[in-house]
C-alpha cells in the first residue's frame, strides 16, 4: 500500500514524527465533515488538478485533533507567547505601542476563536506587488468570511496560515516609514539555529523537544557536528549513490548518522556507501530514490539542468539543503539551483532569502582553524550566489494557504517552463501538495500530485516520493 505521504520532479523532502492523536486529524470522517469547500479557494481555475475527487479540507473543530490543539491552544500560548517573550524588549518601548497593540488584539481573536475578518485595507500609496498580494489573501479568505468562519471552523491550513498574515499585519511589516517595517519577530530563534546548527547541542536539544513534544519513542541520528558532512560534500560520486547521499542529507536534516561515513568519501566503493544509504533509508514510508538517481543522471548527461529547492526551515536543515545544492552543482546535474523562499517571515522558523544569505555569510565568518570545511563551504556557497549558478526567489505563494495545484502566477508558469527538478521541502507544504484534504490513506499519491505539478518530466508530470511515516506511542 502507498500512502498519500511524497517527491518531485518533484520531490518532497519530509519527515514526520507524529503521535498517533495527532495523525488522526488526516484521517477520513465524511460522516461529519462539511461540504468540500476547498476549490473555493483557487487562484487560478484552468490550471491541472489531481486525478482523484477532491475530499474535503482538514478544519480545526474537532476536539483531539492536532489541527483542533493547534488553532485553539498551540498557535496563540506557545508560538505567540514565546513570539512576545522573545521581543518583549522592543515591544514594549514607546514607539512599539500600536505593533503590541495590533499583536495582543490578534491573540485575544485567536484566544475566543473569533470569526475571520478580512486584511485592513491597503493605503493609496501601495503599489502593485502588495496590491496583488491582498487580493490574493482576499480570492482565499472570501469563501470563509461569506460563511461566517471562525478560527476553528475555516479550514485548518487557512487558519492556520492566516495567523502568520495577521502578525504580519499586525507588526506592519511592510508599510515603509513604519517602526515595524522589515521586521522580524522570530530573528531571535532563527540566529540561535543557526548558530547552533555548526554543533550537535542543537540537534540534541531538538530530539529531547521532540520526546517532550510528542512523548513518541524515536531513534535519532546523532551527528558530532557539520565538519564531517562538508569535507565530504565536494568527495561524493558522481553516480547514483552520490545522489541518494546527498538527498538523504536533506531529507533527514539533523538526523542524518555522519557517523557511519566513509572516512575517504573519494575512494571509498559503492558498497560502503550503500550501508550509508540502508541507515538512512530506516523507517521510510516510501522510496523511490532510485527513480530520482534516474532523472538526475539524464540532467547530468545533458549539461545539467534547472533544480529548484523548495525550502522550508533555517538552521540546520537549510545548511543541509545548502549541501544538497552544492552536490548537484558540483556533480553536473544542475547548471542552476533556485531556492524558492518566503516572503515574509512566518511559521517562526521558515527562511527568507536574508535568512539563507545571513547562513552563508555565518559560515564564512567561521574560525578556518576550527571550522576549516564549514568555512570553506560558506565560501563555495557565496561563489555560486555571485556567478549565478544558486538563485533565490521569494514568492507569496509560499506563505499562503492556496493548495499547490493552484499555485499562483507568474511563479507557476516560470515553474512549468524553466524547473527540471523541484525539491519539496517541509510540513506546511506536504500539507499543501494534498490541498490539507481528508484524503483516504490508501489513495495513489501520484494520482494526486502527479497529475497537477508543474515540472515537466520527458513531456509528462512525474512524482517520486519518500517519506518518513507517522510513529506510534
Amino acid at each position: 500500500m502507498s500512502m498519500l505521504p511524497f517527491f518531485s520532479f518533484c520531490i518532497l523532502l519530509q519527515t514526520f514524527v507524529r503521535s498517533i492523536p495527532q495523525v488522526s486529524a488526516f484521517a477520513p470522517n465524511y460522516q461529519s465533515a462539511k461540504p468540500a469547500i476547498i476549490n473555493s479557494m483557487s487562484a487560478t481555475s484552468n490550471t491541472p488538478k489531481p486525478a482523484l475527487p477532491i475530499p474535503q479540507p482538514i478544519c480545526s473543530d474537532e476536539p483531539g485533533t492536532w489541527a483542533y490543539d493547534t488553532m485553539k491552544r498551540r498557535v496563540n500560548e506557545d508560538i505567540l507567547q514565546r513570539t512576545y517573550e522573545d521581543n518583549k524588549e522592543a515591544w514594549e518601548a514607546p514607539e512599539f505601542k500600536e505593533v503590541l497593540s495590533r499583536f495582543l488584539a490578534l491573540r485575544n481573536d485567536l484566544k475566543t476563536s473569533s470569526k475571520l475578518t478580512m486584511l485592513d485595507e491597503l493605503p493609496t500609496s501601495a503599489g502593485n506587488d502588495r496590491i496583488r498580494e491582498w487580493n490574493e489573501w482576499k480570492r482565499l479568505l472570501q469563501p470563509f468570511l461569506d460563511a461566517g468562519d471562525t478560527w476553528l471552523t475555516a479550514p485548518w491550513l487557512v487558519a492556520e496560515f492566516y495567523v502568520y498574515r495577521r502578525l504580519i499585519e499586525a507588526i506592519g511589516y511592510w508599510d515603509e516609514g513604519t517602526i515595524g517595517y522589515k521586521y522580524d519577530p522570530f530573528s531571535k530563534q532563527k540566529m540561535a539555529g543557526l548558530e547552533s546548527s555548526v554543533g550537535s547541542a542543537g540537534e540534541l536539544n531538538l530530539f529531547c523537544w521532540l520526546l517532550q513534544e510528542y512523548n513518541v519513542l524515536i531513534t535519532p541520528f546523532f551527528p558530532t557536528d557539520l565538519e564531517p558532512m562538508l569535507a565530504r560534500i565536494p568527495n561524493l560520486p558522481r553516480t547514483s549513490e552520490g545522489i541518494d547521499l546527498a538527498a538523504s542529507i536533506a531529507l533527514w536534516g539533523n538526523k542524518m548518522d555522519l557517523s557511519i561515513w566513509p572516512a575517504d568519501a573519494a575512494d571509498t566503493n559503492v558498497d560502503i556507501f550503500s550501508n550509508v544509504l540502508d541507515k538512512s533509508s530506516e523507517n521510510l514510508l516510501h522510496d523511490d530514490f532510485e527513480s530520482l538517481a534516474n532523472h538526475c543522471n539524464k540532467l547530468r548527461d545533458r549539461g545539467g539542468g534547472n533544480v529548484d529547492i523548495i525550502v522550508d526551515n533555517a538552521g540546520f536543515e537549510l545548511i543541509t539543503d545548502l549541501a544538497l545544492a552544492q552536490y548537484l552543482v558540483e556533480s553536473g546535474i544542475a547548471s542552476c539551483v533556485t531556492f524558492q523562499l518566503k516572503s515574509h517571515p512566518t511559521f517562526v522558523s521558515d527562511a527568507l532569502e536574508v535568512d539563507l544569505r545571513a547562513h552563508v555569510r555565518h559560515y564564512i565568518k567561521l574560525d578556518p582553524d576550527s571550522f576549516p570545511n564549514c568555512q570553506k563551504a560558506g565560501e563555495t556557497w557565496q561563489e555560486f550566489l555571485d556567478d549565478g549558478r544558486w538563485k533565490c526567489n521569494e514568492d507569496n505563494f509560499w506563505v499562503q494557504a492556496f493548495p499547490m495545484w493552484d499555485m499562483t502566477e507568474p511563479l507557476r508558469t516560470d515553474t512549468k517552463d524553466r524547473c527540471d527538478l523541484a525539491f519539496v521541502k517541509g510540513d506546511a507544504n506536504y500539507r499543501r501538495l494534498l490541498g490539507d484534504c481528508k484524503w483516504d490513506f490508501t489513495a495513489s499519491f501520484g494520482k494526486v500530485v502527479g497529475s497537477y505539478f508543474p515540472c515537466p518530466v520527458n513531456g509528462r508530470f512525474g512524482v517520486v516520493q519518500f517519506d518518513i511515516g507517522a510513529l506510534e506511542k
